[in-house]
């Protein structure tokens, strides 16, 4: 996923509750949220500096 923001916005638009980890780590930065059956979901951002 390019831009974790933008996503995180689009599915707060459509009542999807995202938890974004306010930590940044060295691959990148991740967000939480369940599907409808409440799985548990992941986002990842690729950290834009080479490692």
């Amino acid at each position: 996923m390019r831009d974790l923001d933008a996503m995180v916005v689009q599915l707060g638009g459509a009542g999807i509750d995202v938890e974004v980890d306010p930590e940044v780590y060295p691959n990148g930065r991740f967000a939480a949220l369940a599907d409808p059956e409440g799985n548990p979901v992941q986002l990842w951002e690729p950290s834009s500096t080479p490692q």
